[in-house]
């Protein structure tokens, strides 16, 4: 009997489709969206650097091919020339470690991962020496951009998220309420900066092609980071969309 019931409901639906009926049951989170407004918008892209976005950087063999799929340094670079053409301020929040932070006494995997293999390694906080093209270092494709005076580099994030260096001050100083949001790792860096962006009453569209994530035995942080993105974030778009809505922005 069980074995004629199944049949018999895909053909059921199947007619109520072709009927122009409802389907029985509905499935989806509500539509939200943000819309780009110029002068309290701006543009946040967390570690963009070398030892993430290049194959000589020492992630590249758990991240590249994310980054690659996506064209996550293309789409990056899309979002810098949109937001320096239109007005849009640009914000970098870095990952550096000094040599102080390797006397840590706890650390979660990705942490002791990251220190174990040298990664956004500088030799002080204020010491540049070897820092030019090292893993630490924005990625040279985006120096135009990051290096040009106006754009704010905050002081580096430790773990993952904003809450311990002062990007949030400096977009809270300049009236910035919306944030674009994009950069590495996708289910890292950048959904932590999402979380407490969104905690502290800031309004966030993912870019969810100008980011990426490891892939490793224990999962897809990408793949993970898309379901909290959309969970979470107050809009998730592509580069085109948010490229669009920066142009947009500029006219009104």
């Amino acid at each position: 009997m069980k074995s004629l019931i199944k049949p018999i409901v895909k053909r059921v639906l199947g007619i109520m489709l072709l009927l122009g009926a409802a389907p029985l049951v509905t499935a989806g989170l509500p539509e939200t969206s943000m819309t780009i407004s110029h002068g309290n918008t701006a543009l946040v892209i967390t570690d963009p650097q070398i030892d993430f976005l290049s194959p000589k950087g020492v992630t590249w063999g758990v991240v590249g091919k994310s980054v690659t799929d996506n064209d996550t340094v293309k789409n990056i670079e899309k979002l810098l020339k949109a937001a320096k053409k239109h007005g849009i301020p640009v914000f970098i929040s870095p990952h550096y470690y000094f040599p102080t932070d390797k006397g840590w006494r706890f650390e979660g995997a990705l942490e002791k991962l990251m220190h174990d293999i040298g990664m956004f390694d500088r030799k002080g906080q204020l010491d540049l020496s070897g820092f030019e093209n090292s893993g630490a270092d924005f990625l040279p494709l985006y120096k135009p951009y990051i290096n040009d005076g106006k754009t704010v580099i905050s002081s580096p994030h430790k773990v993952y998220g904003p809450e311990n260096n002062d990007l949030l001050l400096q977009l809270r100083k300049r009236g910035i309420d919306k944030i674009i949001l994009g950069g590495m790792s996708a289910n890292l860096c950048v959904e932590a900066h999402m979380r407490e962006m969104i905690e502290r009453g800031f309004e966030v569209a993912v870019v969810k092609d100008a980011t990426a994530g490891a892939k490793v035995p224990e999962g897809d942080g990408y793949a993970a980071a898309l379901v909290n993105f959309r969970y979470i974030a107050n809009d998730v778009i592509d580069t085109e969309e948010a490229v669009r809505g920066m142009h947009q922005s500029a006219g009104k």
